[in-house]
Formats: C-alpha cells, structure tokens, sequence
C-alpha cells in the first residue's frame, strides 16, 4: 500500500476530505495503478466522485501531459455515440455534411474516461473491445483502419455482472476493462467523514459569499450521521448549501435541518419482519432481541464455564448423561427476517428447556448442602424490565453520553430519548 504521507498529498491536491479506511484503499490503489498503462474500471454508486479518481490516475501517469476527456455514455444517444467515440465520413448518415474525428482520435496519446459504461450499446462495446485489444478502429461510414494510443479509464454505478447475465453487456469487455478494479466506498459507509466533508462544504459556502459559516449542534450531528445519503457526496453538499442559506442562526439544530430536508428523518434499517407487524417500532423490537440474544450468549458462556469447572477439578455429576447436551455448540440464527415469530420463540425455548439440567450439577456435598439452603430467586422475564435495564446499564457503560449508548444499543439517539423518557430513567 502507498505510505501515508502519498495518500495525505493526494488528499489535499485534490481536495479529497475523508480518513476513511475503505477510501485510502482506493486511492492506494489508484496511485499505484497510475504508473501502468493497465485498463481500469472505477465502481461506485452515482456522487461518491468516480471522475476524482480518473483524474488522479491520469495526472499521476506518464501521459499526464498529454489530454484527458471525460465522456458520460449515457448522455449521448445511441445513434451518434460511434460517431462522436470513432469520428465518420463524409456523408455516411444524414447530417453527416463532412468528416469528423472522434475522440479516440483526438485524445491519441492521452486518457478518456468513459463514465456510466454500462449504458454503452453492444454494437459500440464490440468497437470499443477492438481499440483495447489492438487500438484499432474504424470511423463511421469508412473502411480505412486507423491507430490509437488512448488509457481507457471506465466507471459504472451499477452491477456489471448483472447486465451480463441479462445480455446487456459484452463479458469478454468486462474483463478487458477490469483489468484493475477500484471500488470507491459510499457516504453511509463513511460515516465518520460525514460531519468532516459538511464543515468543509460549510466553510467553502462562507468563504465564497463572505458569510459566517454555520454550525451543527449534537443532535442534528447524530441526524446526519445516520442518514442514508443515496445521492452520496453531491447530496450532502447541497444540504450544506441549502442550510447555509436557509438558516436563520448560526446554530443549526436537527429540527432546523429536517424543516430543510425531511428525508433525514428516514431510516433504512433491516426489516425482521414486515408480515403482521404494522404501526408497530422495529427499533423497539430490535432492543428485545438484542437483550434476548445477550442473555442466550450470558447463558452459554456460564454453561462452558461449568463444565470447565467441573473438568479441571474432577468433580462429579449425579447423571453424565444428562449433561451432554450442556456441551453443545450454541447456534445462533442469522437472519431474522425468514424467521416467524414461533419459529423465534421456540429457539429461545428450547434453551430454556436445556437449563433445567443446570440444576442437576454436583460439585461436592458441602456446596450441594448449601445450595439447598439458599433461597430461590425468580429472575423477571419482562421483556420492559429487561429493556429498561439494558439501556441503563449502556448509560452507565458511557457515563450518561446518550450518543454513545444509543450507538451501543444500536438504535437511534431519538428513540434512545423516548425510551428514557418512558421508563422514567435518570442519566
């Protein structure tokens, strides 16, 4: 991997914000590949800033000095893009009132991106297969074989592999073109360079019209955090933008950006199941889980415990044929959303079922008589009480940083709010 030090350069020359892993991955990788004359295929969801990376790979080539053009092939209809890739002939379709170079032509010796590659039409894939292969190519309406020079840089939004299966596009061109693959993370998994790129977008704003920048209070922080982004890094500077001009305080608080933008309210969390559980809160019921889930593994864990115990210092069992089934390896199911509710409730009975022989351990006869003198205590199985003290024990944990338990409980920081608020507890 490039040293750190290249990455930060290349950060600052490019006005790259973001300390993301996934992010120094791609541009270590865009770097190294720069120095090569290698195909390359950028892939990333649409404003994550593909055409960023193509430049960087030009500019750190050797034909840096030589021109670079960006193409978008699904803005040019598909009856003149051969004409403006390969050039035509005079005459060869109507309008065609003289001859024209394409771009392949004109860029020889430089880069072309070729952006949204997956809305090229076949015919032209196949003439676009033939420059990678021999840098051959033909102008429209002509018979006369030409020579190019051109790094062909492409990008996709989508699933490549898909539009393969469905006919759509060429295999064999697939794999001319990722010869290097470079995939740029979305914004939603880089959420700790959310904030980070707001505050630049913030300061840009300010500085261009001469204004006081705002800022963000902790809440409204939390909100962008948590927010999708599906138009990624585009959508994200216009809300700056959008809020800088809107606001009517400096302070922005989460009420103030959701006035702006509703959509941030949205959350895109896995569903358990949508059958039968309408109008109720899947946060809530995430909660549930999770403390089920925490007290199977607690479970578990004392089981091995026990039996670990019990094998060290050679103790005795009444029956060791009972406790058999106490060594088993928990599973645990990892999908809830194929799962019914039954289904559900009999895993999480059948260790119940199992605890019973936890009864039936002997150690030795002074602790079997002193077990028997101890009084019973019925551990509650409300799943409110268990809730209630799940969130307290994560307010403690984070010293009453109500960010950081929700993000420990793993629901939102405003479902976190109305669930203090509703069983009363004191942070």
């Amino acid at each position: 991997m490039i040293d750190r030090g290249t990455i930060q350069s290349i950060k600052q020359r490019y006005g790259i914000i973001g300390r993301t892993e996934a992010l120094d991955h791609a541009l270590s990788r865009a770097v190294r590949v720069a120095k090569t004359d290698l195909s390359v295929l950028i892939q990333g969801e649409s404003g994550v800033g593909k055409e960023v990376f193509s430049k960087i790979i030009h500019e750190q080539s050797v034909r840096k000095h030589n021109p670079f053009i960006a193409i978008n092939c699904g803005a040019i209809p598909s009856g003149t893009i051969n004409s403006e890739l390969f050039g035509h002939e005079k005459g060869s379709f109507t309008g065609a009132s003289g001859e024209r170079k394409g771009y392949f032509e004109t860029v020889d010796g430089g880069t072309i991106f070729l952006d949204e590659i997956g809305e090229m039409p076949l015919d032209t894939q196949s003439f676009l297969l033939r420059v990678l292969e021999s840098g051959e190519f033909l102008r429209v309406g002509s018979s006369e074989i030409l020579k190019t020079d051109v790094r062909v840089i492409a990008a996709t939004n989508e699933d490549l592999k898909e539009k393969i299966q469905s006919g759509k596009f060429r295999e064999d061109l697939f794999y001319r073109l990722n010869t290097v693959p470079i995939s740029i993370p979305s914004l939603r998994q880089r959420r700790d360079d959310i904030l980070l790129l707001f505050r630049r977008f913030v300061v840009d704003f300010s500085e261009k019209y001469r204004s006081n920048p705002i800022r963000i209070d902790e809440r409204a922080a939390v909100l962008l955090e948590n927010y999708s982004w599906p138009g990624n890094i585009r959508e994200l500077k216009n809300l700056a933008e959008q809020t800088s001009v809107l606001s009517e305080k400096e302070e922005v608080s989460a009420e103030d950006l959701v006035g702006i933008k509703p959509e941030l309210l949205q959350r895109h969390l896995p569903a358990i199941s949508t059958d039968g559980f309408k109008g109720e809160n899947l946060s809530e019921r995430e909660i549930l889980y999770k403390v089920l889930f925490e007290m199977k593994k607690d479970l578990g864990e004392l089981k091995n415990f026990v039996m670990e115990l019990v094998n060290r210092n050679n103790l005795s069992f009444p029956d060791r044929g009972e406790m058999k089934q106490l060594t088993q390896t928990t599973e645990y199911p990892g999908n809830f959303e194929s799962k019914s509710e039954e289904s559900i409730a009999d895993f999480f009975k059948d260790s119940s079922e199992n605890d019973e022989n936890l009864t039936s351990i002997v150690i030795n006869e002074v602790n079997r008589n002193a077990a028997s003198r101890e009084p019973e205590v019925e551990e509650t199985l409300s799943l409110e009480e268990n809730e209630k003290q799940l969130i307290k024990k994560a307010l403690e944990k984070h010293k009453g940083r109500r960010k950081d338990a929700a993000l420990e409980l793993g629901i939102s920081e405003r479902t976190l709010y109305r669930k203090i608020k509703q069983y009363e507890i004191t942070a």
